[in-house]
């Protein structure tokens, strides 16, 4: 059984004349290309930790198969604006498992993309803990429900945006969750 005790975040863009080619220079941008990523669904297991990105790269090897928590976006149409977030959501009880959410849209800013990105995780975290809320309330609103619950101890994004390269080169965006051992 493999669950995952270090959890580190990163991000990156890339772009180039192939769609590939633009994955993989974000994937170099977010210091995460050396290695064979496995996308995994989005449980925050009980007890990981989260390390800061340079101590978590340092424990990479080349080839390695790594798990990963991913959003991506792609786009070849100068200047549309392109976002991938990550969404996190822990319970203030170390022992119970929170929640990863992944965003990838269109026309949305970093700061709207990672809120609503932080919003879906901690929706999730909530309707798992019984946290009582209504869901057409305003994230603001229900940020505050949920952490005066006592049950969700933190919220928080890691987002990458950017615009589509103006003369139709692929413009890639990534956001990972990259889970340790």
């Amino acid at each position: 059984m493999y669950v995952p005790t270090r959890m580190f975040f990163t991000k990156g863009v890339g772009r180039h004349k192939d769609y590939l080619q633009s994955f993989e220079l974000a994937l170099r941008d977010a210091k995460i290309e050396k290695c064979n990523l496995v996308t995994v669904s989005s449980i925050y297991p009980p007890g990981c930790k989260r390390i800061p990105p340079e101590e978590g790269l340092k424990s990479l090897q080349p080839g390695q198969i790594t798990f990963s928590v991913m959003a991506r976006n792609a786009t070849n149409e100068p200047n549309r604006l392109i976002a991938a977030s990550i969404g996190v959501a822990t319970p203030a009880d170390n022992s119970q498992y929170g929640y990863l959410s992944e965003h990838h849209p269109f026309g949305e800013t970093d700061e709207k993309a990672g809120e609503y990105a932080e919003d879906l995780a901690a929706t999730m975290l909530a309707t798992t803990l019984g946290v009582e809320f209504d869901p057409d309330v305003a994230w603001d609103e229900r940020e505050k429900i949920f952490k005066m619950s006592g049950k969700i101890v933190k919220t928080y994004n890691v987002t990458q945006s950017a615009e589509g390269d103006k003369n139709g080169l692929w413009t890639t965006v990534i956001a990972s969750a990259i889970l340790l051992p």
